[in-house]
């Protein structure tokens, strides 16, 4: 049984053989001719001029293209204006975001608030226990008062210096007249030596009471300087005192949303503990990196759409765009400001960004006629006027789900879509065009 099958595989075989390759072999075998034999133009009965154009087409078509010619395929493409954009990818982030920190140490002693919690600038997050803050404050401000209330006596010795120094001044300037007097008599013979060194003594005791005095007067000028100083002191002591009792209550520093629940009752805050995260998002402001070639197209105060996830579309403006670039990617960040009521957007959302730039005319193109030069450059090939093949460069604006549109090409120029790779400039080709609706 194995054998029989096997024999009638190999009939088959070659019966499919003889059926499928050698199939005008055959049919000459049998003495019957194919219909392209048979039917003769020229002698065919009832032959009409339609028939002999339709002959000539094919004969045209079947004829051999010139040496060297390239066959290719392209289509006639016309420049549209389009709005321009400059497209790119970012990301939501809050407009303000701020870890409240304390302070100061103490004890929680306020009830935490829930995460998501609104909040309003000023509102109390957490307090702490004022252990002895409060009397710290009021000891540094008594001790402002007792320092203010010695100013009048201090100020009071001044005067009493200046008296003190001016009565000396007098007593010097009549210890001076007694001195000459006494001398003038000592020359003329009237006067003893007793006289005249008891006058001596008493200018030199007055000198002494002028240097006192003045001595007194500069000790009154420092005292008020020096209660100057004190009172300065207190004075730094109370606003201590008072920020440390301030410190005792963290509030918002802004109108947000809590992203965390605050800190527990009875948790011990230190310097540096954080309390709570306070998010501001509304606006809220998404951010893209453009790259170096279209940052000059991007201008502060220009409109921006933004597709985020779940088909969500809003509109804000430029309102920042970087100076530097960054180190890795060389790209510019761009911030965009928009309007967020009810919060709807939220901080970290993937959104696809179109910043509007102005107008351009552009070819809508499929990418796969794109292609590079020798150097390296982005652009298209197309039939030039004398029937080669010319590069010619281009700049992408925007990919479409039709296609790309690009700019820097002639208003009408026929594009090479098919065969573009195996031709270079002044090569001659012989297009067949395709019908495109654009």
């Amino acid at each position: 049984m194995r054998i029989i099958s096997i024999l009638t595989a190999l009939v088959v075989m070659a019966v499919l053989y003889g059926v499928v390759i050698e199939r005008d072999r055959l049919l000459g075998f049998a003495g019957v001719s194919t219909p392209a034999e048979s039917a003769d133009p020229a002698e065919a009965p009832g032959s009409t001029p339609a028939g002999t154009a339709q002959t000539t087409e094919q004969a045209a078509a079947a004829a051999p293209a010139e040496e060297g010619t390239v066959a290719v395929i392209a289509r006639h493409s016309t420049a549209q204006e389009i709005d321009d954009a400059v497209l790119l990818r970012g990301q939501s982030q809050a407009f303000r975001e701020v870890d409240v920190l304390s302070e100061t140490t103490g004890r929680v002693i306020s009830e935490p608030l829930p995460k998501g919690s609104a909040v309003d600038a000023g509102q109390l997050l957490c307090e702490l226990d004022p252990g002895t803050s409060g009397a710290s404050l009021l000891e540094a401000e008594a001790a402002l008062a007792e320092a203010q209330a010695q100013r009048p006596q201090v100020e009071a010795r001044v005067p009493e210096a200046e008296a003190t120094l001016a009565q000396a001044e007098a007593q010097l300037e009549e210890a001076q007249i007694t001195l000459t007097a006494a001398e003038k008599l000592s020359e003329s013979g009237y006067s003893s030596r007793t006289t005249l060194a008891s006058a001596r003594a008493g200018q030199r005791a007055a000198e002494a009471g002028v240097r006192s005095a003045e001595a007194g007067l500069k000790s009154a000028d420092s005292g008020i300087d020096s209660l100057e100083a004190q009172i300065e002191s207190a004075r730094a002591a109370v606003a201590r005192a008072r920020t440390e009792v301030e410190n005792l209550s963290i509030t918002a520093p802004f109108a947000g949303v809590l992203e965390d629940d605050t800190a527990e009752l009875g948790a011990l805050m230190t310097v540096g503990t954080r309390c709570a995260t306070v998010l501001q998002l509304d606006p809220i402001r998404l951010v893209g990196y453009v790259p170096e070639a279209d940052v000059a197209r991007v201008s502060p105060g220009a409109r921006a759409g933004a597709r985020l996830v779940g088909e969500q579309q809003v509109t804000g403006e430029v309102t920042f765009i970087a100076r530097r670039a960054d180190e890795t990617t060389r790209t510019f960040r761009v911030d965009i400001t928009l309007p967020n009521p009810d919060l709807a957007i939220r901080a970290g959302q993937t959104a696809e960004i179109a910043i509007e730039a102005d107008g351009a005319m552009a070819h809508l193109l499929p990418q796969s006629a794109l292609t590079l030069d020798d150097d390296g450059r982005l652009g298209i090939r197309a039939v030039a006027a004398d029937g080669t093949a010319q590069f010619l460069p281009v700049s992408v604006l925007r990919d479409t789900r039709g296609g790309i549109w690009v700019s820097g090409l002639p208003e009408r120029v026929d594009v090479i879509t098919v065969g573009q790779e195996y031709v270079t400039d002044g090569v001659p080709v012989r297009p067949s065009f395709e019908e495109v609706v654009q």
